[in-house]
């Protein structure tokens, strides 16, 4: 039987460890085990940032190629960056540092493995490297050259387990990091996001303006969300063309979430991808794909934009009650009350009409000017008034009308208050054209305002307007999306099972 050829290729092999794992683990097993999941994730995500593959592990270490000496030192840095931020956040008492040994050389293909010298050589500079710093070898010096701004301590020449010629060995001088030091930012005090520069998957450069004018749309109609701070385009777009972390994004923009995306042309035929993600976490609240044809470039960018912001405001509404959920009971703002009043008031009960407006009325106290509690009290107290349950219905009336126009009067045309308080006003006799108005004036705000849409249209019907125009007012605006794919949440919006 004829013997293969072995297979061969040259490549810049990356090998990593945790320096002192042994004793860590005697120390606090699970404790770091938990901290090592943590940084491999950090890790993986650089990795294929970079554009590199890991091909080999084995408890704590990690060996991964590039096709490039450039790109292994680079994810190397950034690396070490990161996890020495985590390590200052987390503020244990003995920091998991990592040591690094990157070389280029000639490896053999094993299926998906690689062996040969030019691993061997990695891993024992990766042994000979201090924890938390890099050794890289003369060839990768040589291959970086001036291409990154980074200096090299010379180590000279080192004699290594299994390897006959001694080989130069550098150290990184990792207090230059690849990027600029940029300070971290404290999160607003409402929630926040970043929309990074989408990614053009055509390989073809004539679209890029597509994929940053399509970045430009969303950003636009998210920024019509009130609640929520928008990064503008201008900090974001800096990571254009860069391999990101969305850890690091969130701290250097001072965002807790971050959408992330891609675009993708055939033809005449489009398809963005987006997903949302918690940078504080690093979970993934929602994602989505949106399929379309290119006739009219800004019509299909603006229906897309829209149909984004749409889903992903209960997405986001979602993730704010799960996260105040978990705040102690001694440490909550009037937000915080607010949030876990809504996360109570649906599905629709008696209890939980009560316990919610228990809630919003704990919120006020706190911000007697806070409008969307004020709105929401008024949802309340309609609420037990329609469904009989309220002991003094009279009272519960008046007190509906009088925080619908106590929110009115803080709402600064913010489409939440605008709608809850057209809702009640109209329920209880108020102008209904006036309170039409006012729904209108919300969609004009924020035209992916589903709710918006859905009370557009049952106050049309109230009002006896049972015409094509409020049929078309009861459909909210529908994203063209790929068969099958769909926004992914733990639980249906309660946002969208709103019963007047």
């Amino acid at each position: 039987m004829p013997v293969q050829p072995v297979q061969r290729k040259l490549a810049a092999i990356f090998a990593a460890d945790v320096a002192g794992y042994s004793r860590l683990m005697a120390g606090d097993e699970v404790g770091t085990l938990t901290r090592l999941k943590a940084c491999r994730v950090i890790i993986d995500e650089l990795i294929a940032g970079h554009r590199g593959r890991i091909f080999n592990t084995a408890g704590d270490s990690v060996v991964a190629d590039f096709a490039s000496a450039v790109d292994a030192v680079q994810c190397a840095v950034e690396v070490q960056a990161t996890i020495s931020t985590e390590n200052a956040e987390q503020q244990a008492a003995e920091p998991m540092q990592f040591r690094i040994g990157v070389h280029v050389g000639d490896v053999m293909l094993d299926g998906e493995n690689l062996l040969g010298d030019g691993v061997n050589i990695a891993a024992r500079l990766e042994s000979l490297a201090e924890p938390g710093t890099i050794c890289v070898s003369a060839v990768v010096r040589d291959q970086v050259g001036n291409r990154l701004p980074l200096a090299f301590d010379d180590l000279g020449e080192q004699q290594v387990k299994n390897i006959a010629q001694a080989i130069r060995v550098y150290r990184v001088q990792t207090g230059r990091p690849v990027s600029p030091p940029v300070g971290t930012l404290s999160l607003p005090d409402k929630p926040s996001i970043a929309v990074l520069p989408f990614q053009n998957m055509s390989g073809d450069p004539e679209q890029e303006y597509f994929a940053d004018g399509m970045v430009e749309e969303i950003i636009t109609a998210l920024s019509r969300i009130r609640w929520l701070f928008v990064i503008a385009h201008n900090s974001t777009f800096t990571y254009k063309g860069q391999s990101v972390y969305v850890k690091q994004v969130g701290r250097e923009l001072g965002v807790r979430y971050v959408l992330e995306g891609s675009v993708r042309k055939g033809g005449n035929r489009v398809r963005i991808t987006g997903q949302l993600i918690d940078v504080l976490t690093g979970a993934h609240l929602w994602a989505d794909r949106f399929d379309g044809l290119i006739e009219d470039v800004f019509e299909l960018q603006d229906k897309i934009a829209l149909s984004v912001a749409g889903v992903i405001e209960p997405a986001l509404q979602a993730a704010e009650m799960r996260r105040s959920a978990a705040r102690p009971t001694s440490d909550l703002t009037a937000y915080d009350f607010y949030l876990r009043a809504l996360a109570v008031f649906f599905p629709i009960t008696k209890e939980g009409v009560v316990e919610a407006l228990g809630l919003f009325e704990q919120a006020i106290a706190i911000d007697p000017h806070y409008g969307p509690a004020l709105s929401y009290a008024a949802i309340c107290h309609q609420r037990l008034v329609a469904e009989g349950w309220a002991e003094e219905p009279e009272t519960s009336r008046r007190a509906a009308i009088d925080l619908a126009r106590q929110a009115l009067q803080v709402a600064q045309n913010d489409p939440g208050i605008l709608v809850n308080a057209a809702q009640v006003l109209a329920r209880f006799g108020e102008d209904i054209d006036a309170m039409i108005g006012l729904v209108d004036l919300a969609l004009s705000l924020n035209p992916s305002y589903a709710r918006g849409w859905y009370l557009s249209g049952l106050l049309r019907l109230w009002a006896g307007q049972s015409d094509d125009r409020a049929r078309r007012d009861l459909a909210a605006p529908e994203p063209a999306r790929a068969d099958g794919s769909g926004p992914i949440h733990d639980r249906p919006s309660p946002f969208l099972q709103t019963s007047v």
